[in-house]
C-alpha cells in the first residue's frame, strides 16, 4: 500500500488513479506513457489541447489448427478460449498503434477510448480503437 502524492489517500499496488482524488498514480498502459481512459476527461486533470482522432485498426484471423479447437470447443458449449485468447492480443494490439499515433502528436493520453468489433470475411474479425488524443496537466 502506498498513498496519493495529492491526497495522501492508500492507494493499492498497481492503481493507476487514486480512488480517493482521482489523481494519476501512474501513467503506464502497454509501455506507452500515455493515459488512456473511455471517459471524457481524466480525473484529477485538465484538457490543454485536442490534438485530434486516432485510431488503431488490426484484422485477425484463426489457422487451421485454432479452427479445428475452436470447432471442438463449440460443440461441448462454453468459451471458446481459442478465439478469445486472438481476439485479446487483436484488442491490444489495435490499442498500441492508437497510443502510438498518438504519440506522434505529441499527446500524453488519449480520452473517449471507444474500442468495436466487426466481422470482415468469413472468419476474420476487425478490431477497432478509436480516441481523442490531448495533452492534459494536473489540475
Amino acid at each position: 500500500m502506498s498513498f496519493c502524492p495529492k491526497c495522501r489517500g492508500d492507494v493499492a499496488q498497481g492503481d493507476q488513479f487514486c480512488s480517493r482524488c482521482g489523481f494519476a498514480i501512474t501513467t503506464k498502459l502497454l509501455g506507452s506513457g500515455i493515459i488512456i481512459v473511455t471517459t471524457p476527461t481524466v480525473p484529477g486533470h485538465r484538457i490543454k489541447k485536442v490534438m485530434g482522432i486516432v485510431t488503431g485498426l488490426t484484422a485477425r484471423t484463426r489457422g487451421m489448427g485454432g479452427k479445428f479447437v475452436a470447432g471442438i470447443q463449440s460443440m461441448l458449449g462454453g468459451e471458446v478460449s481459442a478465439f478469445t485468447s486472438e481476439i485479446e492480443k487483436a484488442r491490444r494490439e489495435a490499442m498500441k498503434r492508437m497510443t502510438d499515433k498518438a504519440k506522434k502528436l505529441s499527446a500524453n493520453a488519449v480520452i473517449g477510448l471507444d474500442i468495436e468489433t466487426s466481422d470482415v470475411l468469413q472468419g476474420t474479425i476487425l478490431i477497432s480503437a478509436t480516441g481523442t488524443a490531448v495533452i492534459i496537466e494536473p489540475g
